[in-house]
Order: C-alpha cells, then sequence, then structure tokens
C-alpha cells in the first residue's frame, strides 16, 4: 500500500511537471520548430539515461536487447500523440486540443476492458466522469464545435491513451530503465525524421540559437526532468498503478499548467476553468477510494 501511495504522489509531480513547464515549451517552440525542438529534446534525455544505465549496469545485456521491439512500439505510440496533436494545432484551437487530449482519461478504462479485461470499479469510473467534466470547463470556455483538426487531436488522446495501456504491461515484464530509453529514444528518431520532411531543421545551426539563454535553459528543463525524469517516474509508477488511476492523475496537467500561467505569464483564470480544476481535483481523490468488497451469500444449512 505504502508503494502505491508513493507511485501515486511521484505521478502526480510528473503531472505537476510537465504542467509548469508548458509555458517553457511554448516559449522554446516560437524560437525552433516543435518536431526539431522533441527530436533534441528527446535525444539528449535518451543520451543522458544511456549514460546512467552503463554506469549502472555496464556493457548491453540480453535484457536489453529482449527490451527493444517492446520499448519501440510504446515509443512509437508516444510519438504518435505528439504528431497528431501537432498537426492537429495547425486547424484547431490550443484549448479544445488540451479538453481533446484530456479525452484519454476517459479512453483508457474503455481500452482496458477491451483489450486487456480488466475492470474498473465504481468510484474511478465516477472520478472519470468528473474528471472529464473537469478539463471541459478548463479548457472550452467560448463554446465547442469539432472539425478536422479536432479529429487529428483525439487521434492524439488515442495515442496516448494506447502508450499508457502498454506501458503499463510491459513496464511489469521488462527492465523499467531499458524500456524507458528505448521508446525515448525511439521518439527522438521519429521526430527527427519528420522535422526533415516537414520542417526547416537548419535553425539548429545557427549560433545565435545556441547563445539564447532562455532556449538553452528551456532545452535542458525539458530534456532532464520533463523527459528523462518523468518518463522514467511513469513507467515505474505503473508496475503498481492501473492505467485509468495514472491518466486521471495525468489530468492534473492542464491544472498545474493554469496555475503556472497565472504565476509566471500573467494569465487569468474564469471561474468555469477553476471549477474545472476543483472537478479535476475531485475526480482523482474518487479514483482512490477502495471499492467495497462483494460480499458472497451464504446458503443456509
Amino acid at each position: 500500500m505504502k508503494k502505491k501511495w508513493v507511485a501515486n504522489v511521484s505521478l502526480l509531480f510528473v503531472a505537476f511537471i510537465w504542467g509548469v513547464t508548458f509555458v517553457i515549451v511554448q516559449n522554446a517552440i516560437s524560437l525552433v520548430p516543435p518536431f526539431t525542438f522533441n527530436a533534441i529534446r528527446f535525444f539528449l534525455a535518451g543520451v543522458i539515461l544511456l549514460i546512467i544505465e552503463r554506469m549502472l549496469k555496464g556493457k548491453s545485456t540480453s535484457a536489453y536487447k529482449k527490451s527493444l521491439l517492446p520499448g519501440a512500439v510504446v515509443g512509437c505510440f508516444l510519438f504518435g500523440g505528439y504528431l497528431f496533436q501537432t498537426f492537429g494545432l495547425l486547424y484547431t484551437t490550443s484549448s479544445k486540443a488540451g479538453f481533446l487530449t484530456g479525452l484519454s482519461v476517459v479512453l483508457i478504462p474503455v481500452f482496458s476492458f477491451i483489450f486487456l479485461k480488466q475492470k474498473t470499479g465504481m468510484f474511478a469510473i465516477i472520478g472519470v466522469a468528473i474528471a472529464t467534466l473537469g478539463l471541459f470547463l478548463l479548457t472550452t470556455e467560448s463554446g465547442f464545435s469539432l472539425n478536422r483538426g479536432d479529429a487529428l487531436v483525439l487521434c492524439c488522446a488515442v495515442s496516448f491513451a494506447i502508450h499508457i495501456l502498454l506501458n503499463g504491461t510491459y513496464s511489469k515484464q521488462y527492465s523499467v530503465l531499458h524500456l524507458t530509453t528505448i521508446q525515448i529514444l525511439t521518439v527522438a528518431a521519429l521526430s527527427a525524421g519528420c522535422a526533415v520532411f516537414f520542417e526547416d531543421w537548419s535553425v539548429l545551426l545557427s549560433a545565435a540559437l545556441w547563445r539564447n539563454a532562455s532556449f538553452v535553459f528551456s532545452l535542458f528543463i525539458t530534456a532532464v526532468l520533463a523527459t528523462a525524469l518523468a518518463f522514467f517516474i511513469q513507467t515505474a509508477a505503473q508496475t503498481l498503478i492501473s492505467p485509468t488511476r495514472v491518466a486521471i492523475i495525468f489530468a492534473m496537467e492542464p491544472v498545474f499548467a493554469a496555475v503556472a500561467g497565472i504565476l509566471f505569464a500573467s494569465e487569468r483564470l474564469s471561474v468555469a476553468a477553476a471549477v474545472g480544476g476543483v472537478c479535476i481535483f475531485l475526480g482523482m481523490i474518487l479514483a482512490e477510494l477502495p471499492n467495497k468488497p462483494v460480499k458472497k451469500e451464504t446458503q443456509a444449512a
């Protein structure tokens, strides 16, 4: 039980990191295109984890080789989330994209039941519903309609949901460090490919860019904290926590992002958005409540 609580708090810390670094990432991609930035960000994170692996394990082992395919598969779905989100944002607003991406909270218990035959407790279902309402209130304030960009972002939510499901499954079978390293390097490689085909990646060759303290700081923080550390914590925590609970905890990310925007970017939070944040928090708490065990009826002798 104690380990599960540590895992819960650790995942909440990850959501906090992703939330507060959202503004940092926005500033970075104003200087460098998104796929180009993700390529260098995930590459540096992967290198950091490789160095740690060598320090702890030494040379490559058969266990590492067994993790290659699972890690690559998980990494492909993680990259798919970024891919669909990036192109979706070309045709939709960031607020709607935030809500639709958060729908992975709803998709995960559905996918868990369909593909893994895992049933979700009543409190978790209620928590999912309340968290989804909170996401809607927090991220959509001026009506809601769907367009082709929204469809792409929905594909992003599906990709992130499958990533969490597979990560939870494989983390119990393979080395957490190996699995994390491989999926991060997979995202780096695929992002680099997209950068070559869709973006002006040559901006990385600019000396002025690397003299920009803001960019270097953003790259360091996101590579070390928001990528290497965050995904390692997620993979380790998923050995103990169900995918549904992981998704509900991660729904706190836009809450932390909103708070960071208020503190560091002078943004204002509407009443609806504040209520949405409270709903997400309540949904997370409800998901942690234990379900009552079903009592077996005993027949009279």
